[in-house]
């Protein structure tokens, strides 16, 4: 069964719809804060949405969203809803950064070529080497305890959170952080 997202956090709030459309229709960008679903909903009438928002999407009685439009593409979201999601992106990690330094205490090689952590932006085979050597000194405790263990590491935090937001807006080959 399909796990379906129960709650979103609202990023953008159009009261007149989208600019360039013909459509007067209120619609708000919004994120599903269990699998990170991007989505387009329309409100019911008369209600007004709050960027930041949480709104319930589920299949019960809902109280502010009329029905879910579906899904949001990468090329519609607005300004507001990216420094959002970067914003939404940011407090996810700071609130559930044991599971992100699992990930540097845990993850593996993709194939014979390539590690997981190459594919965080600015990651390289030399990061991953120094990474992996640390780790089996000892685990890693935190992104600063791994930040200040290997030398010339990008920030990690900022590394995992623009892989974090590419893997929420466009398709990837590989996910390290989100579920496909």
């Amino acid at each position: 069964m399909i796990e379906k997202e129960e709650y979103a956090i609202v990023l953008d709030y159009l009261p007149y719809g989208y600019p360039l459309e013909k459509k007067m229709m209120p619609i708000a960008q919004a994120i599903g804060i269990k699998k990170f679903t991007l989505l387009q909903l329309i409100p019911r009438r008369g209600i007004k949405l709050e960027i930041g928002e949480k709104v319930y999407i589920g299949d019960g009685k809902r109280d502010k969203i009329y029905y879910i439009l579906g899904r949001l593409l990468e090329d519609k979201l607005t300004e507001t809803a990216k420094n959002q999601l970067n914003e939404f992106v940011g407090k996810e990690i700071s609130e559930n950064e044991k599971k992100f330094v699992e990930f540097f205490n845990t993850a593996g090689a993709i194939n014979t070529r390539m590690h997981q952590f190459e594919l965080l932006p600015g990651f390289g085979k030399k990061h991953t080497e120094a990474i992996l050597n640390e780790r089996n000194n000892k685990p890693f405790e935190s992104l600063e305890d791994l930040k200040n263990r290997v030398s010339n590491l990008p920030d990690p935090k900022k590394a995992i959170e623009r892989r974090f937001v590419e893997e929420i807006i466009s398709k990837q080959k590989y996910y390290l952080l989100i579920g496909n």
